[in-house]
């Protein structure tokens, strides 16, 4: 053997910090994927009882704040499905708990991570009352057009939206005419 592949095998595997080398990273864990399968499971009845959907997103919640609690999430999958969970929270903070979550799924490696990230922080700031920056929130107040607003689209670059998986301004406002269209 070379001295170069000697130097290889044995050096120590590099990768991003709790996860290790070549995506062998921890294991996800079965039962947070259950309850975020469960989340993203839409209703297909269009009379949807939003009482029981409330009702399951906080089962949700708790679950999964008892397996944060408990440490028995440690992959970037874990994180990145409980910020999925903790956005239809209720709550300000669980908005801006998702938005935590988030960024630890991304710097775990959980690369798609990056727009809930995004959404979160805009979804956190609507809640309290600030303007979004990335634009990833849609409102409409009774029977009213579709808006983004309150919303400081001059914060961030349309190369900022793009790495954060968040379409450009002008898709944004393409999206917002279908979607005025659509409910007319």
């Amino acid at each position: 053997m070379t001295i170069l592949a000697l130097l290889l095998c044995s050096a120590p595997a590099v990768g991003a910090p709790g996860e290790q080398a070549l995506g062998t990273g921890p294991s996800s864990s079965a039962e947070m994927t259950v309850i975020f399968e469960s989340d993203q499971a839409s209703p297909k009845d269009p009379e949807i009882d939003w009482v029981k959907v409330h009702e399951d997103d906080q089962k949700r919640r708790l679950q999964t704040q008892a397996l944060l609690d408990d440490g028995k999430l440690s992959s970037g999958e874990d994180f990145y499905h409980a910020a999925f969970v903790f956005q239809h929270g209720d709550l300000p903070e669980d908005c801006l708990k998702a938005h935590a979550l988030a960024v630890i799924a991304a710097a775990r490696g959980k690369s798609e991570a990056a727009w809930i990230a995004a959404a979160t922080l805009d979804r956190y700031l609507v809640r309290i009352g600030q303007p979004q920056i990335y634009g990833t929130q849609y409102q409409r107040h009774d029977g009213e057009q579709w808006t983004q607003e309150p919303y400081r689209s001059d914060l961030l670059s349309d190369a900022l939206r793009e790495a954060s998986g968040v379409p450009s301004i002008h898709q944004q406002r393409v999206k917002l005419k279908e979607m005025a269209s659509k409910s007319r």
